[in-house]
């Protein structure tokens, strides 16, 4: 194991394998990833259900099978791994601390890096449930390894609060091992996970969907016994005469996911408060010189298809950056800026001298759903960057744009791009 690499991948999942194969086939001749796990991979190990690599591989594929063919890839191309080993600091000038109980506290520096820590879900502190601290509350995550992996049932009757799609998945698969879901509660007006999964993993089972409602509190002392229920208003909050009671042993928490940037912080790294990943550009560099970012770290994607997309080019720009070929450019960057019924675009801004490269796909999420054709447009102050259109707009299925080459004489003279999406 050296200690000076030119590339230093934190993380394997789908974003780092990505990130470290596309590094090093562009030229890194030392790449390493370090992953805290026992195995290469990531969350896809514990993600048996198929749906990965329709677009990548043209492919319907399982979780852990998606991750093998890259993980494979690493291997064959030669790259340095460390697993079990907990990255512990980074500096802005791509020092690494890393701590394993195999080979003690290390140290590495990186001419570039890319950070693919990915996210981590929301627990019931962060949404503050009342009532006791019985067992039987989980993420859906936590249930998911246990189910898949571990072999572990979390219990026999099940609430999940939050349609996110890691739980609307949850719902299938412990209806599949015996276990009835009562319920699946969402405080939005709106489904917030895919609508493919709401409709393969609820209404394929008959499992309800009751929007606008939450849990009020958990009933229990030892272990879980019921949840109350009730309905909100438009400000989320409970409506008085709707409570009721469900029986339940266990409550599954799908209630958001956070990018994992501590790290980041530590480097320097701006975060979004939006997103709570950082601010990045085109290559997916930050405001850290030779600091990259890519996948759920940046924002949360909906298909792992698109974190790979993102891998690949933040590892490929690595590369370019520790080999001496990109510098920082004098050009003053421009900025993308959500517009009409946008929350957050990214990439945060793009690099005009950078343009000629490739095609750059702008990804965003609306505020609110619109349930009808839609016109997605780019503008420059009046004038019309692109345009295209899609059949809906919906908070829980993330809306993209492509800048392509066409469109670069107008994108680079431009002081900012705003992006807005509107029913036709």
């Amino acid at each position: 194991m050296r200690e000076n690499y030119d590339v230093i991948v934190i993380g394997s999942g789908p974003g780092g394998l990505a990130a470290a194969s596309a590094a090093k086939k562009a030229g890194a001749d030392d790449v390493l990833i370090l992953e805290r796990d026992l195995e290469l991979g990531g969350i896809l190990l514990q993600c048996i259900h198929n749906g990965f690599g329709l677009e990548i591989f043209g492919q319907d594929l399982p979780g852990p099978n998606y991750a093998q063919r890259f993980v494979d890839e690493v291997k064959g191309l030669g790259i340095d791994y460390k697993l079990d080993t907990m990255v512990l600091d980074v500096t802005p000038g791509r020092k690494v601390y890393a701590t394993s109980a195999h080979s003690g506290f290390s140290e590495f520096q990186a001419k570039a890096m890319v950070m693919a820590m990915g996210c981590r879900e929301r627990t019931r502190a962060q949404i503050r449930i009342p009532g006791l601290r019985p067992a039987g509350v989980y993420t859906a995550g936590t249930a998911q390894r246990w189910v898949n992996v571990e072999g572990y049932m979390p219990g026999k009757r099940v609430v999940i609060l939050g349609s996110g799609d890691i739980g609307m998945i949850m719902a299938r698969r412990l209806t599949f091992e015996g276990a009835k879901v009562e319920r699946v509660l969402e405080v939005m007006p709106y489904l917030t996970g895919l609508s493919r999964n709401y409709v393969q993993c609820l209404l394929d089972f008959d499992i309800p969907l009751q929007l606008r409602h939450t849990v009020k509190r958990i009933l229990g002392k030892d272990r879980v016994e019921a949840v109350e229920a009730v309905a909100v208003d438009d400000h989320w909050q409970p409506v008085p005469g709707t409570e009721e009671i469900i029986p339940c042993d266990t409550l599954l928490l799908s209630v958001g996911l956070i990018p994992e940037n501590e790290l980041s912080q530590k480097a320097g790294v701006r975060l979004d408060p939006v997103t709570g990943g950082p601010y990045v550009d085109e290559a997916y560099q930050t405001n850290v010189p030779g600091v990259f970012a890519a996948g759920n770290v940046v924002h949360v994607y909906d298909l792992v298809d698109w974190v790979t997309e993102a891998g690949l080019v933040a590892g490929e720009r690595a590369a370019c950056y520790a080999m001496g070929s990109i510098c920082q450019l004098e050009a003053p960057p421009i900025p993308t800026v959500a517009a009409d019924n946008v929350r957050y675009v990214v990439p945060h801004h793009l690099n005009p001298a950078r343009l000629s490269v490739a095609d750059v796909r702008l990804q965003m999420r609306v505020t609110q759903p619109i349930e009808q054709a839609v016109r997605i447009q780019v503008h420059d102050g009046e004038t019309l960057i692109t345009q295209q259109g899609a059949r809906y707009a919906r908070p829980g299925e993330m809306v993209n744009i492509t800048l392509r080459r066409r469109d670069y004489d107008k994108v680079k003279i431009a002081k900012e791009l705003r992006v807005s999406i509107s029913p036709r």
